[in-house]
């Protein structure tokens, strides 16, 4: 049994991941900030440690004594990238400092994401060697957090892993295209099809557990996503599928979604409630592809990803709909 602390731990993946440690028999620890909605984490019995990766004295009493941290707190939406950067990158070197002055080298295992590489081409997936070219802030933040991190190697024993877009029960990120499915609406972007690397929540959570415990992984990025992409069209017509719906298709020029979704941005500023279309999702969608080689993971952990996205997205239609979210 291991001591395990996880910092947003009441979010989609980080719900995932305590769930399956506390299966597992591990002493799950969660950095909550005071009112967080922990209802992903009904029924989990765990120990809650109230601070943020922001506010130092609540980061140094949450990591004392623990193993492993498994760092997963950030924000994908902000107003500016000064936010941003506050939250995702100098919160990771708050957290470093802290398991610094733990003194007992705890592990640290660092969920990024690919925005901090940036989209591949269409007929390259990024491999994580490649030099990062993040197309926004929140994946500079990100690819800013993953220097932080491995700029205290010599002090701590870190990982770095880089999910894809991540679906699953759950999700709220992909929630807008379930959404607009259900309501006969299925988009489609001008400009051709354009790949993306997929990944299922509990691959992800088998990574981070096999990353946490294997010393190869040390001083490593690793990737990690099912093998054959898929697109856009391709996850609404799946979806579409589970729900027994045959929606309408809009053909939406990329212009129109980028001014729609300045237009969100705009209202969300305004009200102060981040909307589901922004310009960051539009950014993301209109790349040229989204794609990722997992063959590192493969290669050095023998680790493989086996679900297939397609009957998780299948899973998660009737989730959302047995719950109320569509």
């Amino acid at each position: 049994m291991s001591r395990i602390l996880v910092t947003g731990a009441n979010g989609f993946l980080g719900s995932a991941l305590v769930r399956a440690l506390v299966e597992r028999g591990h002493r799950a620890t969660c950095l909550l900030r005071p009112g967080s909605d922990v209802s992903g984490l009904a029924g989990v019995e765990y120990t809650r440690a109230e601070g943020d990766v922001i506010h130092a004295p609540g980061l140094v009493r949450a990591v004392e004594g623990q193993e492993v941290v498994f760092h997963l707190a950030g924000v994908r939406r902000a107003a500016t990238r000064e936010d941003f950067l506050r939250v995702n990158a100098e919160g990771t070197r708050r957290l470093c400092e802290a398991l610094v002055a733990a003194g007992n080298r705890p592990r640290l295992v660092l969920v990024g994401s690919l925005g901090a590489s940036g989209p591949s081409s269409a007929g390259r997936p990024r491999e994580e060697e490649d030099v990062p070219h993040p197309t926004d802030a929140y994946g500079e933040s990100k690819a800013e957090a993953e220097r932080i991190a491995f700029s205290y190697a010599d002090r701590l024993p870190v990982t770095v892993v880089r999910p894809p877009r991540i679906v699953g029960p759950r999700d709220r990120e992909n929630l807008l295209l379930f959404r607009l499915v259900a309501r006969g609406l299925r988009l489609r972007l001008g400009g051709g099809e354009r790949p993306l690397t997929l990944v299922d929540v509990e691959d992800v959570v088998d990574l981070l557990q096999v990353v946490a415990e294997r010393d190869e992984a040390l001083g490593q990025s690793f990737f990690v996503g099912h093998p054959h992409p898929f697109t856009l069209e391709r996850i609404q017509d799946l979806a579409a599928e589970a729900l027994g719906v045959r929606p309408r298709t809009v053909n939406l020029p990329p212009l129109v979604l980028s001014t729609l979704a300045t237009a969100a941005d705009g209202v969300a500023r305004l009200t102060g409630r981040p909307l589901p279309l922004n310009r960051k999702f539009a950014r993301q969608l209109l790349a040229p592809a989204w794609t990722c080689s997992s063959a590192k993971a493969e290669r050095l952990l023998g680790f493989r990803a086996t679900r297939d996205p397609a009957d998780t997205i299948r899973r998660s239609a009737l989730w959302y709909r047995q719950h109320g979210w569509l």
